[in-house]
């Protein structure tokens, strides 16, 4: 157990060092990736080493996408019993992808480098869509070409300009307003209640990203709570790190802070409609009382999806019986803590927020 642990500690300090600058960018040799259909496996050979043992397949394989598809391969499929990470067997009819190492077409270097998976993630995409559609009708197909936009702006806006070096807060704040304002007003048409949920989904989103700072200041967050902002740091280190991780609070708490909005801003204009007459303060206490409730099951939403999401790294900490006090000061904790509470704190925002424009705009002012 004590070498295991030593091990890690000095896995972790490699990862946790800065590698030292290069003057010259790295050359990286050619990728090209191919889906391929296995037909056979001709061998299958364990190889006894001096420290471990290696399982060696021959398989041949038929290309079924790109430019070469129908081209008849033979690989090998190498890997390291006892790792369920990355040790598979190949069998015959399954489906996997393969990628070659050079000029294409040349096929002089060829692995194995995954089993086929997005078919499934297709499917189950098309199931959600066309749920949407069945369930929600003109509805759904709103909510599809706001969820279309929302990621355009994410994946071809948010984060080229990131990669660019553009500030990752006023980025996120400005991103997430305009998804906000297209979200809910393609939803709920061009009328008040989009328009009170607009704002009261923006101040909740702000107070979030302002919440995720003061405290991500005062616990010193680095931005380097995970593997993968310590990998894109040793790609491109100009990016502002402590800023991309309250940008991803931002981001995060998006949804959540949405929904409520909306809800709330709904939910008034329905009593509206109910009591014409209904005065702004009575309009704001029946929207508090409904946001009170919502605020509940939200703010267990938000913090269950991050919880859910940290469960392996929970138990790792659980199953070697850290302390706490070391727990909650490492890095990786604090984030997570942070992440969840200011969105919540953001959410929470949102409903008196919602509440007071509700009776501005909907009830009207009167003395």
């Amino acid at each position: 157990m004590q070498k295991l642990m030593l091990v890690i500690l000095l896995f972790m300090v490699m990862v946790a060092t800065p590698l030292p600058a290069v003057a010259q960018e790295p050359v990286y040799a050619e990728e090209h990736f191919y889906r391929a259909r296995v037909l056979e496996v001709k061998e299958t050979e364990e190889k006894e080493h001096e420290f471990f043992t290696a399982i060696e397949q021959e398989v041949v394989v038929e290309l079924t996408s790109g430019p070469f598809r129908g081209k008849v391969l033979t690989i090998y499929n190498t890997f390291f019993p006892g790792d369920p990470v990355y040790d598979f067997i190949l069998e015959a009819g399954q489906e996997i992808i393969v990628v070659e190492i050079g000029e294409a077409g040349l096929f002089e270097q060829v692995h194995v480098q995954d089993m086929a998976r997005d078919r499934g993630v297709y499917y189950l995409v098309a199931v959600f869509l066309i749920a949407l559609l069945v369930v929600g009708r003109m509805k759904g197909l709103k909510t599809i070409i706001t969820l279309v936009v929302t990621i355009y702006l994410i994946f071809w806006v948010l984060l080229p300009l990131l990669l660019e070096g553009y500030s990752p807060i006023l980025l996120a704040v400005g991103i997430a307003s305009v998804a906000i304002a297209f979200i809910q007003f393609v939803i709920g048409g061009l009328n008040l209640k989009s328009l009170v949920a607009t704002l009261g989904t923006i101040a909740g989103v702000v107070v979030a990203g302002l919440m995720a700072f003061w405290a991500g200041s005062l616990a010193r967050l680095t931005g380097f709570g995970s593997h993968e902002a310590q990998m894109l740091f040793f790609m491109d280190q100009t990016i502002d790190f402590r800023g991309l991780l309250f940008a991803g609070i931002i981001i995060g708490s998006l949804g959540a802070i949405t929904d409520i909005g909306m809800s709330l801003a709904s939910a008034a204009t329905e009593i509206k409609q109910a009591c014409p007459d209904i005065r702004p303060r009575e309009l704001v206490n029946g929207v508090f009382n409904v946001g009170r409730d919502t605020m509940g099951t939200m703010a267990n939403t938000l913090i269950l999806a991050y919880v859910g999401a940290a469960i392996p790294m929970l138990l790792l900490v659980m199953g070697y019986e850290i302390d706490w006090l070391k727990v909650i000061n490492m890095d990786i904790i604090a984030t997570e803590f942070v992440r969840g509470i200011a969105g919540s704190i953001g959410l929470i925002a949102a409903v008196p927020v919602t509440a007071i424009l509700s009776g501005y705009f909907l009830a009207g002012r009167r003395r």
